[in-house]
């Protein structure tokens, strides 16, 4: 059966998806990127916030037309909106005719033998992951669901509390990856810095990095999503002895404010939290710190903002998102007091951008006259320039890109040194060494 799929969401969803496409696959299906020439769509889901769910709702009523036509015989919706909302998506979208939940990923070749009637051979967790993204880089997800609980968040009520997978699975992962061609791994968990608590009773984060450096196989490996508290000595000076390792500190904070913290239910002062920032700036000499906040928090007073900005001013991050807050059902902020008014929220949200812009345009300046280590991922059709990622730009859209002059043709993948001699806001530009 020929089979399109559309994945929504994150990195970690974006993983289930390639193992489900490896499903597939082994099962004797055909996977097909114009849905108009699919016998089934399936749709992987998100529903952490409530733009999510509705991208996911649309492109399920969008997907559904195919079926409407003719064209398409089955459409199957899996992920995260499946899990929350099962029982919804059954009754009220009659045009699905699976909703296959994150609980149920342990028996989907069951479920898609009845479903499908195709083989049935393959598990999850046995399956070889088709690589969605560019070749040469993957994401190694580390653990599942999260036991942090911040009263915003509702992936704990989505995919559970932390549970990490075994170290050795988790090699053997790696090498499965290094030989499809993967020369940048990139580590992920809702809290990688949580890594092995469950599993061996200690923080194992530092121990699978020096295994996976001590395997030769990578070029790079990248660290995401590192929960600011668990990020002690030990960790910052033991990456540094790893060559591959890069110096990118992915840690989100959410709040520069000790009580919005508490309300979040966030762990790590702010107080702390420099010093972390500081410790990792004495060990590394140019390091990469990304961060996200969140803007109207419930109870958020126009000092606790303030306290925010003036944070960034002295942090001066590399990389930074923010995002106004979402109330999401069944989470503890949904019906705290205080919610703050939207226009507020985006006032706010406005005001603190600016303000990194200026901070991020300043940052990238800085880089001016070094040569940077570029991973190759695309040349321009009318300029002839290429684009790339230096370490300090993670894969996933969010950072930015450097773009450069080659002496040479240069193959998508490849490694290359380029000297920078411009900036922008987030981007930066050069020539090949």
């Amino acid at each position: 059966m020929k089979i399109g799929f559309v994945s929504l969401g994150c990195s970690k969803n974006l993983v289930d998806s390639e193992r489900i496409m490896g499903v597939l696959r082994a099962n004797g299906h055909t996977l097909v990127q114009d849905p108009a020439k699919a016998q089934a769509i399936f749709i992987n889901t998100c529903g952490f916030i409530e733009s999510a769910k509705e991208e996911a709702i649309a492109t399920i009523f969008e997907m559904a037309q195919y079926k409407q036509k003719g064209s398409c015989e089955k459409l199957i919706v899996t992920g995260c909106l499946a899990q929350r909302y099962t029982k919804a998506l059954q009754e009220e979208i009659p045009e699905i005719d699976a909703v296959i939940a994150i609980r149920d990923y342990e028996r989907i070749d069951e479920i898609l033998k009845a479903v499908l009637h195709d083989q049935g051979c393959m598990r999850f967790w046995d399956s070889e992951r088709v690589l969605s993204s560019r070749p040469w880089s993957a994401y190694l997800k580390i653990a599942e669901g999260c036991s942090n609980h911040c009263t915003y968040c509702a992936i704990p009520l989505i995919r559970g509390d932390n549970v990490s997978y075994p170290l050795e699975q988790l090699i053997a992962e790696a090498k499965q990856l290094a030989g499809q061609g993967v020369k940048e791994l990139v580590l992920i968990a809702q809290d990688t810095t949580k890594y092995g608590v469950d599993l061996y009773g200690k923080g194992m984060l530092l121990t699978l990095l020096e295994q996976l450096e001590a395997l030769g196989l990578f070029h790079w490996i990248r660290v995401l999503y590192m929960y600011p508290d668990e990020i002690d000595e030990a960790l910052i000076k033991g990456m540094a002895k790893l060559p591959h390792v890069l110096p990118y500190f992915d840690i989100p904070l959410q709040h520069a404010n000790d009580e919005m913290l508490r309300k979040m239910n966030r762990r790590g002062m702010i107080e702390e939290v420099k010093k972390t920032i500081a410790l990792i700036r004495d060990v590394f000499a140019h390091p990469t710190i990304r961060t996200t906040f969140i803007v109207g928090f419930p109870q958020e007073e126009s000092h606790h903002f303030e306290e925010l900005l003036a944070f960034m001013k002295e942090m001066r991050f590399d990389r930074l998102g923010a995002f106004p807050y979402s109330k999401e059902e069944d989470t503890a902020a949904y019906d705290m007091d205080g919610q703050i008014d939207e226009a507020v929220k985006q006032e706010r949200l406005d005001r603190l951008m600016a303000l990194q812009k200026e901070i991020s345009k300043a940052n990238m300046e800085a880089h001016i006259g070094e040569v940077m280590e570029v991973l190759v991922e695309k040349r321009d059709g009318l300029s002839g320039a290429y684009r790339g990622r230096g370490y300090n730009s993670a894969p996933d859209g969010v950072d930015g890109s450097i773009t450069f002059q080659a002496k040479e043709e240069l193959e998508p993948g490849c490694f290359v040194k380029v000297r920078i001699t411009e900036a922008g806001v987030h981007d930066l530009y050069g020539e090949q060494c």
